[in-house]
């Protein structure tokens, strides 16, 4: 019995002194483990006589549940003291002002494309897509371009290596040979918009080998010249946010269009200051015109039945005259700062006036 009382005695006190669970899980091992004290213990009442056995059974039996329960009474405390612990650690200041994050923003480009298409969708027109490479007839021949004009020259325009004069590929350097195509497989009339990646070969503060442009496309029986004006006039004045905005149409040539104009917009540099809407200067943005016959012709179309008119516009180019931005080059450049700068907002929808809606 003496030793009995030791042994509980000492089980106890390892037990209210055990520091966390680990130990407690140590101590339980050491006495009902297979080589545990408890165990060994009971391993040894088969030797004894009958009384004896009873008697030294009754005690094991009672010493055996004490000491388990004051482990689990143990296990319990200690899981709810070290508990509170961890929480006091991860407490969180909930009156703290919570930390910043980081805003992505629209790049001007898309959002510059985003207020085109809004416009001119309120205008009927509908978005249509075509291949970055294209063959020589869709981007050059199929519009009336002549075999000796300099944009086929390789100095302005990137060819694929390994393709033959007549079938060679290029990069697009307009978005037009969507406009052939979509003249190929469509009846008319026809009305689309045509953004998407360009490429020429030239690089400086206001040409990038790589640009974008946004080009038209009307064919129906009755399009006439005056059309065209309404459309364009009416699109300048939304995109600029300015209802007066001057717009004229001056003469100039392109293969593709007959008769063609560029199309300019008043503006002052008062003060060295460009100012969009006023004063006696005048801005060339966008090229435009009657679809030249010969390519009406080349699409299947009857040019003695339908006439249309197209018209195209820099993306880079009216973005940096709306928003002030001064170099071409910085929209590659993937500078955040400028970005947070010149960027827009997610939740900056365009509406059909042009500026994103606040």
């Amino acid at each position: 019995m003496k030793e009995l009382d030791a042994l509980r005695s000492e089980l106890m006190t390892a037990v209210k002194d055990a520091a966390g669970l680990d130990e407690l899980e140590q101590i339980r091992v050491s006495a009902f483990g297979k080589k545990g004290r408890i165990t060994e213990l009971m391993r040894g009442l088969g030797a004894m006589k009958p009384e004896a056995r009873k008697e030294a059974g009754q005690s094991l039996n009672a010493l055996k549940n004490e000491v388990a329960e004051a482990i689990e009474e143990k296990k319990r405390t200690s899981a709810s003291t070290e508990l509170d612990a961890r929480l006091a650690g991860e407490r969180v200041d909930v009156t703290l002002p919570v930390r910043p994050e980081s805003q992505g923003f629209i790049h001007p480009i898309s959002q510059t494309i985003d207020e085109g298409v809004a416009i001119l969708g309120e205008m009927e027109f509908s978005v249509a897509e075509g291949p970055d490479i294209e063959d020589d007839w869709h981007n050059f021949t199929a519009l009336n371009i002549p075999p000796d004009h300099p944009a086929r020259q390789q100095h302005d325009t990137f060819y694929l290596p390994g393709s033959g004069d007549d079938d060679r590929l290029v990069l697009r350097t307009h978005t037009s040979p969507v406009q052939i195509r979509t003249m190929m497989e469509t009846e008319p009339p026809i009305r689309i918009i045509v953004p998407g990646r360009t490429y020429r070969c030239d690089y400086d503060a206001t040409h990038s080998p790589m640009f974008h442009q946004v080009e038209g496309l009307m064919i129906d029986e009755a399009t006439h010249m005056g059309h065209l004006k309404g459309c364009l006039i009416d699109f300048c004045r939304a995109f600029f946010k300015s209802a007066e905005l001057p717009v004229r149409f001056r003469p100039s040539y392109f293969p593709f269009t007959e008769p063609s104009a560029e199309v300019d917009i008043g503006c002052s540099f008062e003060g060295g200051t460009l100012k969009i809407g006023g004063g006696d200067d005048w801005l060339e943005i966008l090229g435009s015109g009657m679809v030249h016959p010969n390519v009406l012709e080349n699409c299947g179309i009857d040019s003695t039945k339908y006439q249309g008119f197209a018209f195209g516009m820099g993306i880079e180019r009216i973005a940096m005259l709306k928003y002030g931005i001064p170099d071409l080059r910085t929209f590659y450049d993937s500078d955040l700062t400028w970005l947070r700068h010149y960027g827009f907002a997610s939740l900056d929808v365009p509406s059909m006036v042009g500026r994103a809606a606040r």
